[in-house]
């Protein structure tokens, strides 16, 4: 399994000499969620390392050249939540034959770990079962094709549109 982590709120922490919360470069949130996957092959690349606000056009077509040229079949995305259905719906008109799952976490890790860490098990649970070809995303409890959730921002989580 191949994890791309792309960065946003998930891998947030503060500066405490800027006053801020910054994307961290480091892959810490993750190595301390996967040490107790102990069953679990898996690779990790470490990328763009951006709120996902700030990612552009190039950065989504580096996602897809790294899904394409690797022969996992079955990938999971830390992204930011943001923008997390655009960085989908971009995936899905490039990429075919592949299991395709994005996540995130609207609170820093570093912050409070359960909410990150809940979405992020939950994906890899969902990636291990025998589930079909597309691109998902699992956020808040809920698992669906791409195009069938949606960030309410009124209140503040991840639900279905059907």
């Amino acid at each position: 399994m191949l994890i791309i982590n792309t960065g946003g709120t998930f891998n947030k922490k503060y500066n405490s000499l800027k006053g801020e919360l910054e994307v961290s470069k480091d892959l810490q949130s993750l190595e301390k969620i996967l040490k107790y996957f102990y069953n679990l092959e898996y690779k990790i690349k470490n990328i763009i390392h951006k709120d996902s606000l700030d990612i552009k056009l190039n950065d989504r077509k580096k996602i897809v050249e790294i899904i394409k040229n690797v022969s996992d079949n079955k990938i999971l995305i830390i992204h930011g939540t943001d923008t997390m259905n655009e960085t989908a719906k971009f995936i899905a008109q490039h990429v075919d034959n592949k299991t395709i799952l994005l996540t995130g976490a609207m609170i820093p890790f570093s912050i409070d770990n359960i909410e990150a860490n809940a979405n992020f098990s939950m994906s890899i649970g969902y990636l291990l079962s025998s589930c079909q070809n597309g691109i998902y995303i699992s956020m808040h409890g809920l698992i669906d094709i791409h195009n069938r959730v949606f960030k309410n921002r009124e209140i503040g989580i991840f639900q279905s549109s059907t």
